[in-house]
């Protein structure tokens, strides 16, 4: 049963008399706890469609409804982490993730549930020894798990993750990427990514959504990644089911990047 249903979406942004149409008849459903990866070359819509998702930007055509509602608008059931952190460099670490738990369970939580659900989600992604500390103190990569948890800390029906970990270095890409596996593989959340790395793609998602070029994108394949979860990178890196996943996506970016080269 589809936990998040996208249908026929097309998004077209008009400028004066121009028009530019990004999407096309996007068809795709998404189960509940299912982790996607969205992938394809840069101008192929996949942020404006993971921002359709979020509510931040209205369809021209189509519709998207998730557990049952149309999404027409941001809401707390659908929270966005960014490639940019984007905490308060004013606010502690503590008080970014809080201001997100305030918003969200004011009405609903104690003064001190509030604080017990804060410490809770900066615990799910080790981060509770810096709850004291400013964002300029902390390394990018600590940044990107505030921002995951304050995304979490609202219990969002579906984890959006906007190229999350694209400005970091290997290695701290590598140990973030290990942390979402484990809090999808504890919290069992829907999520949805955008990314440019292949092997991330693979390694992550249940699922990998390949998008055609733009103009008028829309999903070109959707490859199902047969490995078991829990997974493991060293492991996962040699099964020949990893390998075969891996080649498929590689081989339709290759041949969608020879179709621009040919039209120019």
């Amino acid at each position: 049963m589809s936990y998040l249903k996208i249908s026929r979406v097309g998004k077209t942004f008009a400028n004066g008399a121009r028009r530019s149409e990004v999407l096309r008849d996007i068809d795709l459903t998404i189960a509940k706890g299912e982790f996607v990866s969205i992938i394809g070359h840069s101008g192929c819509g996949k942020s404006t469609l993971l921002n359709l998702i979020a509510g931040l930007t209205e369809v021209t055509t189509g519709g998207i409804l998730l557990d049952g509602r149309e999404v027409n608008a941001p809401g707390p059931d659908r929270a966005v982490v960014f490639q940019n952190h984007s905490l308060l460099p004013w606010l502690t670490v503590y008080d970014n993730v809080r201001l997100a738990v305030d918003k969200v369970f004011r009405a609903t939580k104690s003064r001190a549930e509030r604080h017990d659900w804060v410490l809770h989600n900066l615990d799910l992604v080790q981060m509770r020894h810096a709850a004291d500390k400013r964002p300029a103190e902390i390394s990018g990569g600590m940044r990107q798990r505030v921002g995951i948890a304050r995304a979490l800390a609202m219990e969002p029906k579906v984890l959006l993750l906007d190229e999350p970990f694209g400005a970091l270095d290997a290695l701290t890409r590598a140990h973030l990427q290990d942390a979402v596996m484990e809090i999808h593989a504890r919290l069992g959340n829907t999520m949805i990514m955008i990314t440019h790395d292949v092997d991330e793609a693979v390694l992550l998602a249940d699922r990998i959504v390949m998008m055609t070029n733009g103009p008028a994108a829309t999903i070109g394949e959707v490859l199902t990644v047969p490995l078991p979860r829990p997974r493991e990178r060293i492991a996962a890196a040699g099964d020949p089911a990893y390998l075969k996943a891996r080649q498929a996506v590689l081989r339709f970016l290759y041949e969608r990047h020879r179709f621009v080269e040919a039209a120019e």
